[in-house]
């Protein structure tokens, strides 16, 4: 193809198309691979984002503030001095304490490590047994 030969044909495309709008008829668009790519994609977000807010009003919420979920978990009560890593080692000499105490900040919703004396903190169940935690109902909860 030479230079000369394709702007003829984008003319003769320029003028079919101004042709048939005059005459009353309709222009068909094609939509490009790219275009249904592009339009593929959107529509799969759009359907995402619908399962998605679906999904989220049909889950049931989760409150930690209930009164039968706080009696669910054993309590260890923070004392003077006392850190998450040393209730941790406390409660399980022989496990890695970083495991635990990340367990504990994520149990009671903690915004970091620290603690205060006289605190209860929520310890999983499966130290309920343990010399060093109190159940809820010891502690009023």
């Amino acid at each position: 193809m030479n230079a000369q030969t394709i702007p003829a044909q984008g003319a003769l495309e320029i003028a079919s198309i101004a042709s048939s709008e005059a005459d009353g008829g309709t222009v068909k668009l094609r939509l490009t691979r790219r275009g249904r790519v592009v339009f593929g994609g959107l529509a799969t977000v759009l359907v995402a984002g619908v399962l998605a807010f679906l999904a989220a009003l049909g889950a049931p919420q989760a409150s930690a503030s209930d009164s039968e979920s706080a009696q669910l978990f054993p309590y260890a009560v923070v004392q003077p001095g006392s850190s998450l890593w040393s209730i941790a080692t406390d409660l399980d000499p022989s496990a890695d304490p970083r495991d635990l105490v990340a367990e504990i900040v994520q149990l009671n919703q903690l915004d970091g490590s620290g603690v205060d004396a006289g605190q209860a903190l929520a310890v999983p169940m499966r130290y309920a047994e343990s010399p060093t935690v109190v159940s809820a109902d010891e502690l009023g909860l």
